[in-house]
Parts: C-alpha cells; sequence; structure tokens
C-alpha cells in the first residue's frame, strides 16, 4: 500500500524487497515503543491484578503477581499494521502469514481472557480443546499454503535440505503440517516462561528465517532450497516481526512491566511454522527453533513419564524438579537471567548450526 504509493511518488527505492523489510521493522518498534506505556496502563487498569500467577510454580514466581499480561494484543497489532502498509497486498503470502499469526492470536487472547477475568491460571480454554481449535487453524493454513506455491513446485511436498529433494507427501503433508505450525505455537507458549526469554531465543530464529527467505527470492544464493519468488511478499512481514519483538523486549526485559501471554506466543509460533512452509525450509528452521523445541520436549517428557510411572499412591516418578525445563534449572539454583541468556546464546548455536544446513 504505503510502499506503491511512495514509488509512484518518485522513491523507487520502496519498490525494493529489502526497503519493505527495513520499513516495516522501524514502523513496528516505533509502534511498540510509541504506545508501548500507554498500552500497559490500560491493561493494569483493565486487568487490575494482572496475570494470575501458578501456585505450584517456583516460588519466585509470586513476585510477579499483579504485572499485566496480554501485551501480545500490541505485538500483533504493530506486524499487521506495519505489514500491510509496506506489502504487496495481491501477493497470497503475506495475507497467508498474518492469517496464521491473527488466528493463532485469536486462540490465544480466548485462553488470556478466560484467565483474567476468572483470575485463575487454570481457567481459560481446556488443553484438549485448545490443541482443535490450534489444529482446524493448521489445516486451513496448510491448505493455502499448498495453493500458493509455484506451479513448478509439487503439491503437497516438502523439501528435504542436505539430500535437496521435494517428496510428495500426500495426505501427510496435513499431518506433517500440524506438527509444524501447532508444534512451533506450542513451543513458542511453554518456553515464554520467565521475562524476556521467548524474545531472545527468538531473534536468533527470525535471523535464519530471513536468510531463508532472501535465498528463496534469489537464485544460486544457497546450495540447495526451493525457489518461491512469490515469498518476496515477505519481506514486510518478516521485518514487522523483527520490529515487533525488539520493541516488546523493550518492556519485558527483566524485570518485565509485562508479559506477551498466550495470545503473544501462540501467535508468534505459528507464524513461525506457516512461514516455514511459505519457504520450504521447515526442517531448517525447525533446527534454528532447537530451543524451544527442547522445552517443549521438556514439558512432554515429564507429563508422559509422570503418568506411566504412576503408582498406587497416585504419585509418579520426575524427570526433571520441575517443567518446562527453565524452571527445573530455577529450582537447581540458577538466576532467572541467567537461564535466558544462556538459553539465548543456545539459540544462536541451534541458529548458526541451520545456516550451516542451508548452505551445504
Amino acid at each position: 500500500m504505503l510502499s506503491t504509493l511512495l514509488v509512484h511518488l518518485g522513491f523507487p527505492l520502496f519498490g525494493k524487497s529489502a526497503a519493505g523489510f527495513v520499513s516495516a521493522a522501524a514502523v513496528a518498534f516505533l509502534i511498540m515503543l510509541t504506545f508501548g506505556s500507554a498500552f500497559i496502563n490500560g491493561m493494569r487498569r483493565w486487568q487490575k491484578r494482572g496475570q494470575p500467577i501458578r501456585d505450584d510454580g517456583p516460588e519466585s514466581h509470586l513476585s510477579k503477581a499483579g504485572t499485566p499480561t496480554m501485551g501480545g494484543i500490541l505485538i500483533l497489532v504493530a506486524i499487521v499494521v506495519s505489514s500491510v502498509l509496506f506489502m504487496d497486498t495481491h501477493n497470497p503470502a503475506p495475507w497467508i502469514a498474518l492469517a496464521a499469526l491473527v488466528s493463532f492470536g485469536a486462540i490465544g487472547f480466548a485462553d488470556d481472557y478466560g484467565k483474567v477475568r476468572k483470575q485463575s491460571a487454570y481457567a481459560g480454554l481446556s488443553q484438549w480443546g485448545r490443541l482443535v481449535l490450534e489444529g482446524a487453524a493448521a489445516m486451513g493454513i496448510a491448505y493455502f499454503v499448498n495453493r500458493a506455491m509455484p506451479a513448478y513446485v509439487p503439491e503437497l511436498s516438502v523439501y528435504v535440505p542436505i539430500f535437496h529433494r521435494l517428496l510428495h507427501f500426500g495426505f501427510g503433508y496435513f499431518v506433517f503440517a500440524y506438527f509444524v505450525i501447532v508444534g512451533s505455537a506450542n513451543a513458542a507458549n511453554i518456553t515464554d516462561g520467565m521475562d524476556g526469554v521467548l524474545s531472545k531465543v527468538f531473534l536468533p530464529v527470525l535471523i535464519v528465517m530471513g536468510v531463508a527467505l532472501f535465498g528463496a527470492t534469489h537464485l544460486h544464493f544457497l546450495a540447495g532450497g526451493v525457489f518461491i519468488p512469490e515469498a518476496v511478499g515477505l519481506y514486510p512481514v518478516l521485518g514487522a516481526t523483527l520490529g515487533a519483538v525488539l520493541g516488546f523486549l523493550w518492556y519485558n526485559a527483566a524485570p518485565a512491566s509485562i508479559f506477551m501471554g498466550d495470545i503473544g506466543s501462540l501467535a508468534l509460533g505459528g507464524l513461525m511454522g506457516t512461514l516455514a512452509m511459505l519457504l520450504k525450509s521447515e526442517v531448517v528452521i525447525g533446527v534454528a527453533a532447537l530451543m524451544m523445541v527442547i522445552v517443549l520436549g521438556s514439558s512432554f517428557l515429564q507429563t508422559t513419564v509422570y503418568k506411566l510411572t504412576k503408582g498406587p499412591n497416585g504419585k509418579g516418578r520426575r524427570v526433571f524438579k520441575m517443567a518446562p525445563l527453565h524452571h527445573h534449572f530455577e529450582l537447581s539454583g540458577w538466576a532467572e537471567s541467567k537461564i535466558t541468556e544462556r538459553f539465548f546464546i543456545m539459540s544462536i548455536v541451534f541458529s548458526a548450526v541451520a545456516l550451516v544446513v542451508m548452505k551445504i
């Protein structure tokens, strides 16, 4: 929209994909900084008691009581507004990405609203109800992602790096999409358990997605990969996401002034999985996001082992002192800030490995 107008007014630079990325990032960042304080005050007045804190979590988290949540609302507004201003509205790819962002954000909003309204960390959507809604959203997104692929890309296919092959999955493509998109959403959601941790872990993954996007829109930049010229429309979306995440970190860095809530973490994770599919880079971005995957896996492992080993007394064996993984480290004596920084470092390491995989 705005970029097209600027080109017509004699500013051809804004027709370039890099300009769309930078412009959207700058606008999203400015939206976060300009409206952040007022938004936080508004959330504090509305929510009064802030985010409910689980009584079975680490005791140190009880001090966070009263901190407002649902900061993801501002993140979504910043990403959507900045993206629409600079993207090609005739290209379906950015619309699909934004639809994923908003649909998973809506699910997160319903969950957050229930918790805040009832002032209970155990309220909100049921676990199975949320998974069903996420699955329905993922199936719709996967259908449109498949339709948006160039004609020379086989339908219902997945790209395998290193071997440089597109494999036809048939109906299994939708099963794969469920695990990629819903898995990404819940991995981000579970990781968001401490001040600033999700934003910091997410940033290196965004860089990998940026490289994957550049490779998908520039022939011969990468050793492998799939050339997807339509993906050029994703530059403003990716830029807006970077700006919004950086802007949110301004307020969410320890001690956090606001939490992003499920509306933010589910939306960012759902967007990550959708961008991975739009770029045919599911495996590479999965490697980059391995820190989030490990955190999600720790929670799944803890629950599974506990249920399988539950005895007559109703108690089972625990793999970790507490799940997810960052709570285990907290109970082991690590400071929250140290856990956040070490998760950030590991995210950088995994993202570096992903970049190597892209170049092989």
